[in-house]
């Protein structure tokens, strides 16, 4: 027969035991370094909530949504469309992962005046949909290479609005052909933390650069997210050595989100071809 005080030892002991393996349990497990989306605009649905279910059918985390378009340049300022997205993340449990201004391209940050408006209320929709980072397209009309007089435009404007950026926990990313030692001097130049590069290693390759060197170059610091993408072919099918990338990318300590562009070939399925690529990144990278 126990004794009244040997069976309270022993129950403490017992309930300690178990509490030691509840906290065994209830571990954390540690988080993905890195996330992978695509860009609604190359699953074929720009500013659009089915690109949230794309995303799903091909088995992605999240979407780059368009800030606007040009048949809705308004885009993510008007409440209803940023409500379709939110809802449209939130019914699928795809996440938001950023956003991105591509109309620059058409209508370029360098020279027209109702951009000013585009970067600076896209802040506002980045952070009303709680995600960090929106793209800002150099290319096509809004070329940089050789334009100092428009790159002395883009940093004025910048300055203007970076300290908002800065209020709102958003980074501004630049993606254009500058160099890297370029890219480096325009954020320098703007002297702000808000902004940051968008790193696409296709880009650097079809400008001329080496983007085996770049990314240490600019650093995990300097970079808010990833391009993979290839022109015309799957990744992995094109002359980019991604294995050789994903390596780079490991030892600079990049983390974050990493989305899917373009690679595809002419004529292919999107959701085929893009549950192709997943594959194909799921051989060098963990997203889970």
């Amino acid at each position: 027969m126990l004794t009244r005080r040997e069976a309270l030892r022993k129950a403490a002991l017992l309930v300690g035991g178990v509490a030691g393996l509840n906290h065994v349990w209830a571990r954390p497990v540690p988080a993905a370094r890195w996330q992978l989306g695509a860009c609604d605009w190359s699953l074929g649905k720009g500013l659009n909530p089915e690109a949230f279910d794309r995303a799903r059918q091909i088995g992605l985390q999240g979407v780059q949504v368009s800030y606007n378009t040009g048949k809705d340049a308004v885009g993510l300022s008007n409440p209803d469309t940023l409500r379709a997205i939110r809802e449209a993340s939130l019914r699928t449990g795809v996440k938001i992962a950023s956003l991105a201004i591509g109309e620059l391209n058409r209508v370029p940050y360098k020279s027209e005046a109702r951009t000013e408006a585009w970067v600076w209320n896209s802040v506002d929709a980045a952070k009303a949909l709680d995600v960090q980072v929106v793209l800002l397209a150099f290319f096509s009309e809004n070329d940089l290479r050789n334009d100092d007089a428009g790159k002395k435009v883009v940093i004025e404007r910048l300055k203007k609005v970076a300290p908002h950026a800065e209020k709102q926990g958003i980074t501004l990313g630049i993606e254009s052909y500058l160099s890297g030692p370029e890219h480096l001097a325009l954020i320098e130049a703007v002297g702000s933390p808000a902004v940051k590069v968008y790193y696409d290693f296709r880009n650097a390759a079809d400008a001329g650069y080496d983007p085996y060197q770049e990314l240490p170059l600019l650093g995990k610091e300097m970079i808010c997210e990833l391009h993979m993408k290839e022109n015309g072919s799957r990744l992995g099918e094109g002359t980019l050595d991604w294995p050789r990338i994903a390596e780079l990318v490991n030892k600079v300590g990049y983390q974050g989100w990493m989305h899917i562009e373009g690679a595809t070939p002419k004529g292919a399925d999107v959701v085929e071809c893009y549950q192709q690529n997943r594959q194909y990144l799921e051989t060098l990278f963990s997203f889970r």
